[in-house]
């Protein structure tokens, strides 16, 4: 009586049944859309990023004790005017380089190597994606980078020189060029051995650090080194920034060109050369 009474209860209630709903429990594979994954790809890499304790002394610290030793202490020549006002607009290109280029493309050697890059591979996340991610981080380390190393120089006594137009413009230069470096990095970084990479990066951060124009003007090299320097595109960074904000002239049409070339030669052969493993 007592299971004819239950039959009964459960025969004749509403609660929903499973030929009742036919899509209740039907599986609705597919992958993420492609700004989420970008999205969610960039968040999980600032995170590292910031916790990385030799590229925040590569990115954070050294710019800034950099732009203080050689304000303070007359060691350098930096021609005329405050020398914060001439060194400033180079640290912040070397400070662009070190995350964008540098620190990029030895953490990526290092995934790679350690087999993170096969794992991402193996997701929906395509090249274009894991690229644009690692991206984004970097535009957003530096943005931290760029305020710090501003307040820093203000307190030195920094009197910057900028028009309306001038801030795109400088806007402008910072985004061709953590395109360009970026690019740079990972084709290096997805290319090369994560040993290559690491001696690599750090020999061309200390070759661009001397030759590009980051802590003095080009313009004290001999005519053809500063000819065959000026396509460098830390060159075209610290010399465009240096016109708009020391000098509160807008760079010339040449400065980004460089840029450009560089940001679609290395992205594009990063984009079909990069190995996830």
């Amino acid at each position: 009586m007592t299971e004819h009474t239950f039959g009964a209860t459960v025969a004749d209630s509403d609660a929903p049944t499973l030929s009742g709903d036919p899509g209740l429990f039907t599986p609705a594979p597919g992958a993420a859309p492609m700004w989420r994954m970008i999205a969610s790809q960039a968040r999980m890499e600032l995170r590292v990023m910031l916790r990385h304790g030799e590229q925040f002394l590569l990115t954070m610290v050294i710019p800034v004790l950099l732009l203080v030793g050689f304000s303070l202490v007359n060691v350098l020549d930096v021609g005329e005017g405050a020398r914060v006002d001439a060194l400033t607009p180079g640290i912040l290109a070397l400070a662009i380089m070190s995350t964008s280029f540098t620190g990029l493309a030895i953490g990526t050697g290092f995934e790679r190597r350690y087999g993170v890059l096969k794992r991402l591979g193996a997701t929906p996340l395509s090249r274009f994606g894991l690229l644009a991610a690692k991206t984004l981080a970097v535009l957003a380390v530096q943005t931290i980078q760029i305020t710090i190393l501003c307040v820093v120089a203000v307190l030195l006594g920094w009197n910057p020189t900028l028009s309306p137009a001038g801030v795109l413009a400088a806007l402008l230069l910072v985004l061709l060029a953590t395109a360009a470096f970026s690019s740079l990095a990972l084709l290096m970084a997805g290319t090369l051995r994560a040993e290559a990479t690491l001696a690599g990066a750090n020999l061309v951060y200390v070759l661009l650090l001397g030759l590009g124009g980051v802590l003095f003007p080009t313009s004290s090299f001999p005519a053809p080194m500063e000819q065959a320097v000026s396509v460098l595109p830390i060159t075209a960074l610290a010399s465009g920034l240096r016109e708009l904000l020391a000098h509160g002239a807008l760079p010339s049409a040449g400065t980004f060109l460089v840029l450009v070339a560089w940001t679609l030669v290395c992205g594009l052969s990063a984009s079909r050369l990069f190995r996830w493993e």
